[in-house]
């Protein structure tokens, strides 16, 4: 048996708002599909270099009510940084919640603009602790 990744596909209700996030962790989109006929839109955004491990935005144009207002049923998407802390200010300076600081200099939850979980990991050893990371509390649920 042969088995080969895809993608990961996340339905969205503001395609632009969620390209924006996926933008800031350093996605890159590396292609688009319109379908007339089912009205929706396919986005496939990737890290750089990474072009065969992507996320799929799923837009219905209609609008989508069967979305739940929480995809923790989904679980998490997860990547790996160079360095988690200024990943997470990055975010941060953009408006982004950390949901669970990387007070361990290792690992972060954020959320998306559809509540889709995105987990950071440090790549290589963690970080020693640092503020105000180090002393930031949870806040809401990853």
């Amino acid at each position: 048996m042969s088995l080969t990744y895809l993608h990961t596909m996340v339905r969205v209700k503001d395609l632009e708002k969620s390209m924006a996030f996926y933008a800031l962790l350093g996605l890159k989109e590396t292609r688009r599909h319109d379908s007339e006929s089912g009205r929706f839109t396919l986005v496939f955004m990737a890290p750089p270099g990474q072009e065969d491990c992507p996320i799929e935005l799923t837009y219905n144009w209609d609008g989508d009510d069967a979305l739940p207002d929480d995809s923790r049923h989904f679980g998490h998407l997860a990547y790996r940084v160079d360095n988690i802390y200024d990943t997470c200010q990055h975010l941060m300076d953009h408006g982004v919640t950390i949901n669970r600081p990387p007070r361990d200099g290792h690992m972060a939850f954020v959320r998306s603009p559809d509540n889709v979980s995105i987990e950071l990991l440090q790549a290589g050893d963690s970080l020693p602790p640092a503020e105000p990371w180090a002393s930031m509390k949870n806040t809401g649920h990853w």
